[in-house]
C-alpha cells in the first residue's frame, strides 16, 4: 500500500523495473512471476550460484555476506517504494539465502537440489524462530534475516548427512 492504495501489478512491475534496486531487490525480475515468485526467485538465484562459487570460499563467503548487507539497504528502500513491508515480489533474500546454503554443499546436482528443497520448505513453513522474526523484525533486515535463517535451517540436516556420507 502506497498513501492507503493498493498498488496495481502495473505500478508494482514499474517499482520492480525502473531502478537497479528494485531490479535487484525483485531478483532481476524473477519477483514478478505470477505464482510462486519466492520459488521462481530462488531458481533464478541458481546460476549466479554456480558463477560465485567457483570463487575460493572465502572470497564466496564475503560476497555472500556483502549481498546481505546490500540486500538489507535494497529490500528496505524496495519496500518503502512499495508500501510492503515483506512483499512477496522482494526476492533478493532467497538469493543470498540459497547462496548460503550452496556454499557449504558439494557442487553437485543432487546436493543442489536437496539444498533448493529444504531451504524452500523452511522458508515457506517458518519454524520457530524464523516466524516470530519475520513477524517482528521490519525493514530491510527483517527480510533478509528470515531467509539467512531459512539458510541455517536447511544447513543442520545437509552437513549432517554430508558428515555422514
Amino acid at each position: 500500500m502506497v498513501d492507503g492504495t493498493t498498488l496495481t501489478r502495473a505500478e508494482t512491475r514499474r517499482i520492480a523495473l525502473a531502478t537497479p534496486t528494485g531490479f535487484l531487490a525483485f531478483g532481476l525480475g524473477s519477483g514478478l512471476s505470477p505464482v510462486a515468485p519466492g520459488t521462481a526467485g530462488t531458481i533464478a538465484a541458481i546460476p549466479l550460484a554456480a558463477v560465485l562459487l567457483q570463487l575460493p570460499f572465502w572470497w564466496a563467503l564475503g560476497a555472500i555476506v556483502l549481498a546481505f548487507v546490500v540486500g538489507v539497504w535494497l529490500c528496505g528502500v524496495t519496500g518503502r517504494a512499495l508500501g510492503v513491508h515483506d512483499h512477496g515480489g522482494i526476492v533478493w533474500d532467497e538469493f543470498v539465502g540459497l547462496w548460503l546454503v550452496l556454499l557449504f554443499v558439494p557442487f553437485e546436482w543432487t546436493w543442489w537440489l536437496a539444498s533448493f528443497v529444504l531451504f524452500r520448505l523452511f522458508d515457506i513453513l517458518k519454524p520457530w524462530p524464523i516466524r516470530w522474526l519475520d513477524r517482528r523484525v521490519h525493514g530491510g533486515f527483517g527480510v533478509m534475516a528470515d531467509d539467512a535463517l531459512a539458510a541455517v535451517y536447511a544447513l543442520v540436516p545437509l552437513l549432517v548427512v554430508l558428515y555422514l556420507v
